[in-house]
């Protein structure tokens, strides 16, 4: 009942050691609420906070989206790592190291073999860059464009050659690597079989994840040739709609100065680096995805965009807006820059400095100034049916807009722009949906659910309750096996934490429904969940004993009861007005 093959009792000790407040409150600032901290939830856009996290049941869980989990959980999917990373994470920071146990899942034994592939790749283009004959025109492209050999080190920039195959004969005769390095996206396969370099003649900018691990490349062509720039396909620890080029190079930058400068392309993150702005990133030759405009926020509350100031830039800006519209809301804010015509940010900084591009980056054009600038500009105002236009134009992009200030400020600035009010003021709401919220709390439980429930929530209950005798899986409610095991398991482990015992079924079919029921609100004081657990444990006896009563009654009507059975039907009878004398004494 754990995941992979590292060893539960570790597993145990690092949950014991590490604390899912201080790592939350790292990622996402909580505050204190009674016993708990809250916050926005990270996982959905919100203007209250539904996000709680439990120092007790060491727990996080959102009423909102429903998201809930473990440390080892919130990990996996704020940071988007593995389970294996996760762990690797907490146990860097507890000071432990992780028992080495061989394979773990298929996914966790292929990453290793892809990263180190991929490492060994930068390893070689960088070398290279030093060495190759034909890499003096790569050194004079990158020493006109301004770079010095520091920042082109500090990038780990590096050389394809020319060439078909200068990276596959590192690999010569060896299938197994030459299979990881086509995973990896390094080499491709020819029809005719064998592989083939897939970046040659290019400068090359290895692609780096959170953790400052190389999983991808991008290559510059040198020359003439198509395409201009080349990306590393998807692969397994590559996915171009989730990465930032230098996004772990700059966090803290993009932290320390509250926003995140976007660009489009390798060369002007170095060149902006080289000339002292370190908070730009870029995408992977696609259009930025919520995914990006997540990880960002999740550093700062503010991402200017960069874009060169012909129509291909403005409609990249105006893709952009529409992605961004739904991630908004909370404080955030977005801008535009748009570049003079022939410009971008690596030829502008070299031709007046970072100082310049600094005062223009802080004059950028807020996003609902570009919104409704580019929508005046399709109608015409001067016409009472051109406003009536932008008025149809807005509304389908403010609706996408979260509830809360700006979204309302948003219909203002309609209303002013138009003087309509009707349309702006009373936009068609979304169909009500009901919410998580209620349903957690109000929604009811059977008693099997309800006794799981508070056992997870408060595993000390099992040392203070035992399972009624007369329960069995032909007389109880389904579930009964898995209350069964959680019970044992916290009688022999009296101090694990919610979290912790929910570990136990990660990778098993229950822990959806564990994790689940771990983030029911009872509506209890935390001292109220023994009597009632009791209670609830009653409840289940009765409904066992009432249906084995039940089944022997069914059979006395269809034929006579031996002397065994007549005296068992006694025996039940008795055993249940004991029990609900017992209930109403109490």
């Amino acid at each position: 009942m754990m995941s992979g093959r590292i060893p539960r009792e570790f597993i145990d000790e690092l949950l014991a050691r590490t604390d899912i407040v201080e790592v939350i409150d790292a990622r996402v600032p909580l505050q204190k609420g009674g016993r708990d901290f809250k916050a926005c939830c990270p996982f959905h856009n919100e203007n209250t906070p539904s996000f709680t996290v439990s120092p007790t049941k060491q727990f996080y869980h959102c009423f909102g989206c429903n998201a809930n989990g473990s440390v080892i959980g919130f990990l996996m999917e704020f940071d988007r790592l593995s389970f294996v990373e996760a762990i690797e994470e907490l146990a860097h920071a507890a000071g432990l190291e992780v028992p080495d146990s061989g394979p773990t899942r298929a996914q966790d034994t292929v990453t290793p073999a892809l990263l180190e592939a991929l490492s060994k790749a930068s390893r070689f283009f960088k070398e290279q860059l030093r060495e190759h004959e034909a890499a003096s025109q790569v050194i004079d492209y990158l020493k006109e464009r301004g770079l010095t050999g520091e920042v082109a080190a500090l990038f780990d920039l590096g050389f394809a050659p020319p060439g078909w195959d200068n990276l596959t004969l590192t690999a010569v005769e060896d299938a197994k690597t030459l299979e990881i390095m086509a995973r990896a996206g390094l080499v491709a396969h020819r029809e005719s079989g064998g592989y083939y370099d897939r970046f040659r003649s290019r400068v090359i900018f290895p692609i780096h994840d959170s953790k400052g691990r190389v999983v991808a490349f991008g290559g510059r062509i040198i020359g003439e040739g198509e395409p201009k720039y080349l990306n590393s396909p998807e692969t397994p620890v590559f996915h171009k709609g989730s990465e930032l080029y230098n996004l772990h190079r700059a966090r803290s930058p993009v932290a320390q100065q509250g926003h995140a400068l976007v660009v489009e392309g390798y060369m002007d993150v170095v060149a902006l680096a080289q000339h002292g702005i370190d908070n730009a990133v870029a995408t992977l030759g696609t259009a930025t995805t919520a995914a990006h405009l997540q990880r960002l926020f999740r550093l700062a509350p503010s991402i200017i965009f960069c874009f060169d100031g012909d129509r291909a830039g403005r409609t990249a800006a105006w893709r952009a807006l529409e992605t961004a519209l739904t991630e908004l809301g909370g404080g955030r804010q977005i801008s535009f820059l748009f570049l003079p015509d022939g410009e971008d940010p690596d030829s502008l900084v070299r031709k007046e400095g970072a100082p310049a591009l600094r005062e223009r980056i802080a004059k950028a054009t807020s996003l609902p100034d570009f919104l409704f600038e580019k929508l005046a500009g399709e109608t015409d105002m001067s016409r009472i049916d051109g406003k009536a236009r932008l008025v149809e134009l807005a509304k389908p992009l403010l609706a996408k807009i979260p509830q809360g200030p700006l979204r309302e400020l948003m219909h203002q600035r309609l209303r002013d722009e138009t003087g309509v009010r009707e349309t702006a003021s009373t936009p068609t709401p979304p169909p009500r949906k009901v919410s998580r919220r209620r349903n957690t709390a109000t929604q009811r439980l059977s008693p099997m659910a309800t006794a799981i429930s508070l056992l997870v929530q408060q595993p000390d209950l099992a040392s203070a309750h035992a399972l009624p005798e007369n329960l069995d899986p032909g007389t109880a409610e389904p579930g009964l096996a898995l209350l069964k095991q959680l019970h044992a398991i916290a009688v022999s482990q009296p101090v694990l934490t919610t979290a912790a015992l929910i570990e136990r079924f990660r990778d098993t079919g229950d822990a959806t429904t564990l994790e689940k029921l771990a983030g029911k609100d009872h509506l209890l004081e935390e001292d109220h969940f023994s009597p009632f657990f009791a209670e609830t444990l009653v409840t289940l006896e009765d409904q066992a004993l009432a249906r084995s009563i039940d089944t022997l009654v069914a059979r006395a009507a269809q034929e006579d009861l031996d002397e065994d059975n007549k005296s068992r039907l006694a025996a039940l009878y008795r055993q249940r007005a004991a029990l609900r004398q017992t209930r109403e004494n109490s």
